[in-house]
């Protein structure tokens, strides 16, 4: 751990307030939700040995549930969608658009194919900009079709922030986290030093650590991580990530695991 991220791990039921105390969160008021929306990651569809046709029909079902009874204006399905092998991409896009709210994606490290073969299976660029209820959601790109662990794209963050500099709040998807909390993360320093010149940053949300559910700080920034949904290893429990922006601007989260609440949190 590197004293200069001035690094906070936070999990389990907390508040997280702006000016860093921490609170056990007994329930959350009702204020008024501008932005709903849901990530979930690491499906790792075609992986031997695993039930990856049924996590994604779960995956699937338990969100377009969760949909039915509080809306979602968005999913992402932040990476390694697919294991390796790129034949396996058509059938789980086939899966995911079972889904009945929009949903974008990320590459990881397991899904191994070229730029080209992304675009067309998902009509979106690996590096990806899109405005949802007037929030900005940047999803970044974080390896190759090889499988490379890679930090995010500079060039990409650079123009978006110049872009989005005004915006009130941006949202960045990234498969691998850029800060090596983790054995399996890419110890971005670059790309940490330009996230904490940015002043509108809501919340970066990381996949890839299957065995992570909980919420690390980067000074004041929070990295959000939501296990997994597929793959032989990681939480007990295979589910996905509610992120709500209340009309305050307070963001708020928990893990649907698939279909109790845990892990509450929230930052002012």
């Amino acid at each position: 751990m590197h004293r200069r991220n001035f690094i906070r791990t936070v999990s389990g039921s907390l508040f997280l307030l702006a000016n860093g105390n921490i609170v056990r969160a007994a329930s959350f008021n009702e204020q008024k939700v501008l932005l709903r929306f849901a990530i979930a990651s690491d499906g790792h569809y075609g992986e031997a040995k695993t039930e990856f046709d049924t996590y994604y029909k779960s995956l699937v079902k338990s969100i377009n549930e969760f949909h039915g009874k509080l809306p979602l204006n968005a999913c992402v399905i932040n990476g390694d969608i697919i294991h390796n092998e790129p034949a396996f991409m058509p059938e789980a896009a086939k899966e995911l658009q079972q889904l009945q709210v929009p949903f974008y994606v990320t590459r990881g490290n397991h899904d191994r194919v070229t730029a080209d073969v992304w675009q067309q299976t998902w009509n979106m660029p690996l590096n990806h900009a899109v405005v949802i209820q007037d929030q900005v959601f940047l999803l970044g790109d974080t390896s190759n079709e090889k499988g490379k662990y890679l930090p995010p794209d500079p060039d990409f963050f650079n123009e978006n922030f110049k872009h989005y500099k005004h915006a009130k709040n941006i949202f960045i998807f990234l498969h691998i986290t850029p800060v090596k909390w983790t054995e399996n993360a890419v110890d971005g320093i670059d790309f940490q030093k330009l996230i904490q010149k940015q002043k509108n940053i809501k919340a970066i949300f990381n996949g890839h650590d299957h065995d992570q559910d909980n919420i690390k700080m980067l000074g004041n920034i929070p990295f959000l991580f939501d296990g997994h949904f597929g793959g032989s290893w990681g939480t007990s429990y295979r589910g996905f990530r509610v992120v709500e922006l209340l009309d305050d601007s307070t963001m708020r989260s928990y893990i649907m695991n698939p279909d109790v609440r845990i892990n509450e949190f929230e930052k002012r």
